[in-house]
Protein backbone atom coordinates (compact mmCIF):
# COMPACT_ATOMS: atom_id res chain seq x y z
CA UNK A 1 0.00 0.00 0.00
CA UNK A 2 1.35 3.41 -0.67
CA UNK A 3 2.06 5.95 2.07
CA UNK A 4 0.63 9.05 1.06
CA UNK A 5 1.02 10.67 4.69
CA UNK A 6 2.08 14.10 4.54
CA UNK A 7 5.53 14.96 4.32
CA UNK A 8 5.05 17.88 7.59
CA UNK A 9 2.94 17.06 10.35
CA UNK A 10 0.53 19.69 12.12
CA UNK A 11 2.61 21.78 14.72
CA UNK A 12 0.60 21.06 17.68
CA UNK A 13 -2.39 18.20 17.88
CA UNK A 14 -6.02 18.84 17.84
CA UNK A 15 -8.49 18.04 20.88
CA UNK A 16 -12.35 17.80 20.03
CA UNK A 17 -13.09 18.41 23.92
CA UNK A 18 -11.51 19.34 26.95
CA UNK A 19 -8.78 19.31 28.34
CA UNK A 20 -8.45 21.46 24.97
CA UNK A 21 -4.85 22.76 23.23
CA UNK A 22 -3.00 24.95 25.62
CA UNK A 23 -2.54 28.38 24.49
CA UNK A 24 0.38 29.21 21.84
CA UNK A 25 3.89 29.75 24.28
CA UNK A 26 2.20 27.97 27.12
CA UNK A 27 4.96 26.09 29.58
CA UNK A 28 4.50 24.87 33.16
CA UNK A 29 7.50 27.36 34.35
CA UNK A 30 5.73 30.19 32.95
CA UNK A 31 3.11 29.65 36.10
CA UNK A 32 2.88 31.66 39.10
CA UNK A 33 4.15 29.66 42.17
CA UNK A 34 3.77 31.42 44.80
CA UNK A 35 0.91 30.36 45.61
CA UNK A 36 1.42 26.67 44.58
CA UNK A 37 1.96 24.79 48.38
CA UNK A 38 -0.44 27.25 50.35
CA UNK A 39 -3.93 27.12 51.66
CA UNK A 40 -6.80 28.57 49.77
CA UNK A 41 -7.45 30.54 52.41
CA UNK A 42 -4.29 32.39 53.21
CA UNK A 43 -3.74 35.44 52.17
CA UNK A 44 -1.73 34.41 48.74
CA UNK A 45 -4.51 31.98 47.45
CA UNK A 46 -7.15 34.56 48.09
CA UNK A 47 -5.44 37.20 46.33
CA UNK A 48 -4.73 34.57 43.18
CA UNK A 49 -8.19 33.30 43.37
CA UNK A 50 -9.81 37.04 43.11
CA UNK A 51 -7.11 37.81 40.32
CA UNK A 52 -8.61 35.00 38.36
CA UNK A 53 -12.34 36.14 38.98
CA UNK A 54 -11.21 39.92 37.98
CA UNK A 55 -9.16 38.35 34.87
CA UNK A 56 -12.66 36.26 33.80
CA UNK A 57 -14.77 39.57 34.45
CA UNK A 58 -12.67 41.40 32.56
CA UNK A 59 -11.71 39.42 29.44
CA UNK A 60 -15.76 38.17 29.36
CA UNK A 61 -16.35 41.85 29.56
CA UNK A 62 -19.35 41.12 32.41
CA UNK A 63 -21.21 43.75 33.25
CA UNK A 64 -21.29 44.94 36.72
CA UNK A 65 -24.53 43.96 37.12
CA UNK A 66 -23.67 39.84 37.34
CA UNK A 67 -21.56 38.30 39.43
CA UNK A 68 -18.88 35.87 38.94
CA UNK A 69 -17.72 32.98 41.24
CA UNK A 70 -15.51 29.95 40.88
CA UNK A 71 -17.56 26.83 42.14
CA UNK A 72 -16.57 23.24 42.35
CA UNK A 73 -17.35 20.17 40.06
CA UNK A 74 -16.47 22.04 36.25
CA UNK A 75 -19.39 23.44 34.41
CA UNK A 76 -21.77 19.97 35.50
CA UNK A 77 -21.26 20.85 38.96
CA UNK A 78 -21.90 24.64 38.52
CA UNK A 79 -24.96 24.10 36.56
CA UNK A 80 -26.71 22.03 38.61
CA UNK A 81 -25.88 24.13 41.32
CA UNK A 82 -28.33 26.65 39.52
CA UNK A 83 -30.72 23.60 39.06
CA UNK A 84 -30.72 22.44 42.31
CA UNK A 85 -30.92 26.23 43.65
CA UNK A 86 -33.13 28.22 42.06
CA UNK A 87 -35.41 25.20 39.78
CA UNK A 88 -39.06 24.80 41.75
CA UNK A 89 -40.10 28.36 41.99
CA UNK A 90 -41.83 28.11 38.42
CA UNK A 91 -42.66 25.58 35.58
CA UNK A 92 -39.55 24.73 33.90
CA UNK A 93 -38.66 24.07 30.07
CA UNK A 94 -35.53 22.20 29.10
CA UNK A 95 -34.47 22.44 25.35
CA UNK A 96 -31.91 19.72 24.76
CA UNK A 97 -30.67 18.98 21.09
CA UNK A 98 -27.44 17.15 22.19
CA UNK A 99 -26.02 14.85 24.83
CA UNK A 100 -25.50 17.52 27.72
CA UNK A 101 -28.74 19.48 27.55
CA UNK A 102 -30.33 15.53 27.59
CA UNK A 103 -28.43 15.48 31.26
CA UNK A 104 -30.26 18.62 32.39
CA UNK A 105 -33.38 16.97 31.08
CA UNK A 106 -32.75 13.84 33.04
CA UNK A 107 -31.25 15.78 36.29
CA UNK A 108 -35.25 17.87 35.93
CA UNK A 109 -37.40 14.38 35.15
CA UNK A 110 -35.80 11.98 37.46
CA UNK A 111 -33.97 13.74 39.88
CA UNK A 112 -35.70 17.08 40.59
CA UNK A 113 -39.41 15.23 39.75
CA UNK A 114 -40.15 18.86 37.87
CA UNK A 115 -42.52 17.90 34.99
CA UNK A 116 -40.77 19.97 32.29
CA UNK A 117 -41.87 20.86 29.22
CA UNK A 118 -39.08 19.58 27.36
CA UNK A 119 -38.01 20.21 23.68
CA UNK A 120 -35.89 18.59 21.87
CA UNK A 121 -34.39 18.44 18.11
CA UNK A 122 -31.98 16.18 16.17
CA UNK A 123 -27.87 16.33 16.63
CA UNK A 124 -27.55 19.21 14.06
CA UNK A 125 -30.77 21.27 14.30
CA UNK A 126 -31.96 23.32 16.76
CA UNK A 127 -36.39 23.19 18.59
CA UNK A 128 -38.19 26.32 17.51
CA UNK A 129 -36.79 28.66 19.62
CA UNK A 130 -39.79 31.08 19.04
CA UNK A 131 -42.11 28.24 21.01
CA UNK A 132 -40.69 29.01 23.81
CA UNK A 133 -42.82 29.71 27.08
CA UNK A 134 -40.90 32.51 28.92
CA UNK A 135 -43.62 32.24 31.60
CA UNK A 136 -41.22 29.52 32.54
CA UNK A 137 -37.60 29.14 33.62
CA UNK A 138 -35.81 27.97 30.48
CA UNK A 139 -32.55 25.54 30.57
CA UNK A 140 -30.56 25.76 27.25
CA UNK A 141 -26.84 25.16 25.96
CA UNK A 142 -25.60 28.03 24.07
CA UNK A 143 -23.49 25.91 22.38
CA UNK A 144 -24.04 22.22 22.00
CA UNK A 145 -20.28 20.91 22.17
CA UNK A 146 -21.59 17.31 21.29
CA UNK A 147 -23.57 18.28 18.26
CA UNK A 148 -22.16 21.18 17.01
CA UNK A 149 -24.96 23.41 17.17
CA UNK A 150 -25.61 26.61 19.02
CA UNK A 151 -28.14 29.08 19.17
CA UNK A 152 -28.20 32.12 16.67
CA UNK A 153 -27.89 34.87 19.19
CA UNK A 154 -29.82 36.06 22.03
CA UNK A 155 -32.71 37.51 19.88
CA UNK A 156 -35.05 34.43 21.15
CA UNK A 157 -34.70 35.55 24.81
CA UNK A 158 -37.53 38.56 25.59
CA UNK A 159 -36.87 41.47 28.09
CA UNK A 160 -39.95 41.32 29.68
CA UNK A 161 -39.36 37.34 30.48
CA UNK A 162 -40.84 36.04 33.58
CA UNK A 163 -38.88 32.56 34.59
CA UNK A 164 -35.27 32.79 34.26
CA UNK A 165 -32.89 32.14 31.60
CA UNK A 166 -29.97 29.63 32.50
CA UNK A 167 -27.35 28.97 29.69
CA UNK A 168 -24.90 26.34 29.97
CA UNK A 169 -22.12 28.45 28.09
CA UNK A 170 -19.12 25.96 28.66
CA UNK A 171 -18.08 26.07 24.84
CA UNK A 172 -19.47 29.48 24.08
CA UNK A 173 -18.19 31.54 26.75
CA UNK A 174 -15.08 33.75 25.02
CA UNK A 175 -16.20 32.46 22.18
CA UNK A 176 -19.20 34.32 20.81
CA UNK A 177 -20.79 37.99 21.66
CA UNK A 178 -22.98 36.90 24.47
CA UNK A 179 -26.01 39.02 25.13
CA UNK A 180 -25.64 39.30 29.26
CA UNK A 181 -28.68 41.77 29.69
CA UNK A 182 -30.49 37.84 28.44
CA UNK A 183 -29.05 35.59 30.61
CA UNK A 184 -30.03 35.36 34.38
CA UNK A 185 -27.52 32.06 34.88
CA UNK A 186 -24.38 31.21 33.07
CA UNK A 187 -22.09 28.87 33.76
CA UNK A 188 -18.78 27.87 32.03
CA UNK A 189 -15.48 25.59 33.08
CA UNK A 190 -11.71 26.45 32.14
CA UNK A 191 -11.03 23.61 29.70
CA UNK A 192 -12.90 24.79 27.01
CA UNK A 193 -12.00 27.92 25.15
CA UNK A 194 -9.23 29.00 27.69
CA UNK A 195 -7.87 25.45 27.09
CA UNK A 196 -7.67 25.26 31.12
CA UNK A 197 -7.74 21.87 33.66
CA UNK A 198 -10.75 20.32 34.54
CA UNK A 199 -12.25 20.43 38.00
CA UNK A 200 -13.26 23.59 38.31
CA UNK A 201 -16.56 25.46 37.28
CA UNK A 202 -17.43 29.37 37.32
CA UNK A 203 -21.45 30.57 37.73
CA UNK A 204 -22.47 33.88 36.69
CA UNK A 205 -25.27 35.37 38.28
CA UNK A 206 -27.51 37.99 36.99
CA UNK A 207 -29.48 40.62 39.52
CA UNK A 208 -32.83 38.38 38.68
CA UNK A 209 -30.92 35.02 39.72
CA UNK A 210 -29.81 36.19 43.21
CA UNK A 211 -33.54 37.37 44.04
CA UNK A 212 -34.28 34.31 43.26
CA UNK A 213 -32.04 32.62 45.32
CA UNK A 214 -32.77 35.02 48.54
CA UNK A 215 -36.46 34.84 48.04
CA UNK A 216 -37.07 31.18 47.49
CA UNK A 217 -36.02 27.80 49.43
CA UNK A 218 -36.08 24.52 47.45
CA UNK A 219 -37.95 22.09 48.68
CA UNK A 220 -35.38 19.17 48.42
CA UNK A 221 -32.23 19.17 50.76
CA UNK A 222 -29.09 20.67 49.36
CA UNK A 223 -25.42 19.33 49.84
CA UNK A 224 -22.94 21.84 50.57
CA UNK A 225 -21.49 22.16 47.10
CA UNK A 226 -24.26 23.71 46.19
CA UNK A 227 -25.32 26.16 48.78
CA UNK A 228 -25.03 29.84 47.22
CA UNK A 229 -27.03 31.45 49.98
CA UNK A 230 -26.80 31.68 54.29
CA UNK A 231 -29.80 32.74 56.40
CA UNK A 232 -31.48 34.37 53.08
CA UNK A 233 -28.47 36.39 51.67
CA UNK A 234 -25.89 35.23 48.76
CA UNK A 235 -23.10 34.63 50.10
CA UNK A 236 -20.91 37.20 48.54
CA UNK A 237 -17.30 35.16 49.11
CA UNK A 238 -18.09 33.16 46.79
CA UNK A 239 -17.80 35.82 44.28
CA UNK A 240 -14.91 37.59 45.76
CA UNK A 241 -12.72 34.24 45.70
CA UNK A 242 -13.65 32.25 48.96
CA UNK A 243 -14.36 28.78 47.43
CA UNK A 244 -16.89 27.02 48.69
CA UNK A 245 -14.78 23.82 49.15
CA UNK A 246 -10.55 23.33 48.31
CA UNK A 247 -9.78 24.54 44.85
CA UNK A 248 -6.37 23.35 43.10
CA UNK A 249 -4.46 26.17 43.31
CA UNK A 250 -2.26 24.55 40.17
CA UNK A 251 -5.46 25.10 38.39
CA UNK A 252 -6.35 28.65 39.24
CA UNK A 253 -3.00 29.52 37.77
CA UNK A 254 -3.12 27.65 34.85
CA UNK A 255 -6.36 29.72 34.45
CA UNK A 256 -4.46 33.13 35.15
CA UNK A 257 -2.22 32.44 32.08
CA UNK A 258 -4.55 31.36 30.12
CA UNK A 259 -6.82 34.83 31.04
CA UNK A 260 -3.57 36.74 30.32
CA UNK A 261 -2.77 35.34 27.25
CA UNK A 262 -5.98 35.87 25.87
CA UNK A 263 -5.80 39.67 27.03
CA UNK A 264 -2.45 39.49 24.96
CA UNK A 265 -4.77 38.64 21.55
CA UNK A 266 -6.79 41.10 22.22
CA UNK A 267 -8.90 40.07 24.88
CA UNK A 268 -12.67 38.89 23.79
CA UNK A 269 -12.46 40.63 20.56
CA UNK A 270 -9.43 38.52 19.81
CA UNK A 271 -10.47 35.21 20.79
CA UNK A 272 -13.35 35.67 19.03
CA UNK A 273 -11.53 36.53 15.89
CA UNK A 274 -9.39 33.04 16.61
CA UNK A 275 -12.00 30.90 16.65
CA UNK A 276 -13.94 32.27 13.58
CA UNK A 277 -11.21 31.88 11.85
CA UNK A 278 -10.08 28.35 12.70
CA UNK A 279 -13.59 27.60 11.93
CA UNK A 280 -13.18 29.17 8.41
CA UNK A 281 -9.98 26.76 7.90
CA UNK A 282 -12.17 24.19 8.37
CA UNK A 283 -15.04 25.17 6.18
CA UNK A 284 -12.58 25.16 3.49
CA UNK A 285 -11.42 21.83 4.37
CA UNK A 286 -14.77 20.57 4.20
CA UNK A 287 -15.92 22.08 1.16
CA UNK A 288 -13.41 20.74 -0.77
CA UNK A 289 -13.72 16.88 0.03
CA UNK A 290 -17.26 15.33 -1.13
CA UNK A 291 -16.65 12.90 1.75
CA UNK A 292 -16.94 15.26 4.32
CA UNK A 293 -19.84 16.95 5.79
CA UNK A 294 -21.42 19.35 8.67
CA UNK A 295 -23.41 17.52 11.21
CA UNK A 296 -24.92 21.29 11.54
CA UNK A 297 -26.24 21.74 7.55
CA UNK A 298 -27.45 25.72 8.52
CA UNK A 299 -24.15 27.77 9.21
CA UNK A 300 -26.25 30.27 11.09
CA UNK A 301 -26.18 27.78 14.25
CA UNK A 302 -23.08 26.24 13.68
CA UNK A 303 -20.49 26.15 16.28
CA UNK A 304 -17.18 27.96 16.11
CA UNK A 305 -15.42 26.54 18.56
CA UNK A 306 -16.58 22.39 19.04
CA UNK A 307 -17.40 21.58 15.19
CA UNK A 308 -18.86 17.93 14.26
CA UNK A 309 -18.82 16.82 10.89
CA UNK A 310 -20.24 13.59 8.89
CA UNK A 311 -18.13 11.29 7.08
CA UNK A 312 -19.64 9.49 4.36
CA UNK A 313 -20.88 6.18 4.91
CA UNK A 314 -19.16 5.72 8.06
CA UNK A 315 -20.08 3.59 11.01
CA UNK A 316 -19.15 3.80 14.65
CA UNK A 317 -16.25 1.23 13.97
CA UNK A 318 -14.63 3.23 11.03
CA UNK A 319 -14.24 6.46 12.86
CA UNK A 320 -12.49 4.50 15.74
CA UNK A 321 -10.05 3.35 13.27
CA UNK A 322 -9.90 6.87 11.91
CA UNK A 323 -9.20 8.64 14.71
CA UNK A 324 -7.02 6.10 16.08
CA UNK A 325 -5.01 6.27 12.57
CA UNK A 326 -4.45 9.81 13.41
CA UNK A 327 -3.08 9.55 17.20
CA UNK A 328 -0.82 6.85 16.18
CA UNK A 329 0.57 9.05 13.42
CA UNK A 330 0.82 12.14 16.43
CA UNK A 331 -0.92 14.17 14.04
CA UNK A 332 -4.79 14.51 15.67
CA UNK A 333 -6.17 13.60 19.07
CA UNK A 334 -9.64 12.44 20.54
CA UNK A 335 -11.13 14.01 17.22
CA UNK A 336 -13.99 10.86 17.46
CA UNK A 337 -17.71 12.18 17.63
CA UNK A 338 -18.83 11.94 21.38
CA UNK A 339 -20.39 8.54 21.90
CA UNK A 340 -23.93 9.20 21.93
CA UNK A 341 -23.86 11.55 19.11
CA UNK A 342 -24.04 10.16 15.40
CA UNK A 343 -21.17 8.65 13.93
CA UNK A 344 -18.32 11.29 12.58
CA UNK A 345 -15.50 13.66 13.55
CA UNK A 346 -15.31 16.69 16.38
CA UNK A 347 -12.20 18.84 15.91
CA UNK A 348 -11.78 21.75 18.55
CA UNK A 349 -11.58 25.39 16.68
CA UNK A 350 -11.51 27.19 20.11
CA UNK A 351 -9.32 29.87 20.17
CA UNK A 352 -6.13 28.33 21.86
CA UNK A 353 -5.53 26.28 18.33
CA UNK A 354 -4.22 28.19 15.58
CA UNK A 355 -6.07 28.65 12.16
CA UNK A 356 -2.78 26.83 10.14
CA UNK A 357 -2.74 24.03 12.25
CA UNK A 358 -6.33 23.77 11.14
CA UNK A 359 -5.68 24.27 7.85
CA UNK A 360 -2.50 21.23 8.05
CA UNK A 361 -5.18 18.89 9.48
CA UNK A 362 -6.74 18.46 5.94
CA UNK A 363 -3.72 16.53 4.25
CA UNK A 364 -3.92 14.40 7.51
CA UNK A 365 -7.83 13.72 6.96
CA UNK A 366 -6.99 12.79 3.25
CA UNK A 367 -4.37 10.20 3.98
CA UNK A 368 -6.64 8.42 6.76
CA UNK A 369 -9.74 8.11 4.67
CA UNK A 370 -7.40 6.64 1.67
CA UNK A 371 -6.23 4.04 4.17
CA UNK A 372 -9.36 2.64 5.06
CA UNK A 373 -11.35 3.27 1.94
CA UNK A 374 -8.32 1.36 -0.38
Amino acid sequence: MTDTRPAAKPARPFFSSGPCAKPPGYSPDKLATASLGRSHRAKIGKARLALAIELMREVLELPDTHRLGIVPGSDTGAFEMAMWTMLGARPVTTLAWESFGEGWVTDAVKQLRLEPTVMRADYGQLPDLDKVDWTNDVLFTWNGTTSGVRVPDGEWIPDDRQGLSFADATSAVYAYDIPWDKIDVATFSWQKVLGGEGGHGVIVLGPRAVERLESFTPAWPLPKVFRLVSKGKLTEGIFKGETINTPSLLAVEDAIFALEWAKSVGGLAGLKARCTANAHALDKIVAERDWLGHLAIDSGIRSHTSVCLTVKNADADFIKAFAGLLEKEGAAYDIAGYRDAPPGLRIWCGATVDAADIAALGPWLDWAWAQLTA
